[in-house]
């Protein structure tokens, strides 16, 4: 499960990231939107965050880090409007993998015992 999970995750950070840039190319002139950092600083840290998140997935808390990159994915849908899509996107795909990868890794403990039952 977790190889699907950070393959998402790592694809879901170059797509951040070109959000990011897309943001400052529709406004070169941002303000500040939160303590004191731009719509593009923040997505590119929610980039890096994505990044992170990928190498973590196989700790126990990966999985929940992940969720957390979906979310913050859908609310930068604020500083640039079509993140809301790709956000929403992303947030089914990590879903889906998650949910087929607990059942491939059933499936291979059930095999795994049944090997070792013979």
């Amino acid at each position: 499960m977790w190889r699907m999970l950070a393959t998402v995750l790592g694809g879901q950070g170059l797509v951040i990231f070109f959000g990011a840039l897309a943001s400052r190319g529709l406004d070169p002139d941002q303000g500040a939107v939160l303590a004191g950092l731009t719509p593009f600083v923040l997505m590119c840290i929610l980039a890096v965050l994505a990044i992170v998140a990928a190498g973590l997935m196989r700790r126990p808390f990966g999985p929940a880090l992940g969720w957390a990159v979906q979310a913050f994915s859908i609310l930068s849908g604020f500083f640039v409007g079509m993140m809301f899509v790709v956000g929403i996107v992303f947030a089914l795909l990590y879903g889906y993998c998650q949910h087929v990868g607990r059942r491939v890794d059933r499936e291979q403990a059930a095999r795994a015992m049944t090997q070792q039952e013979s």
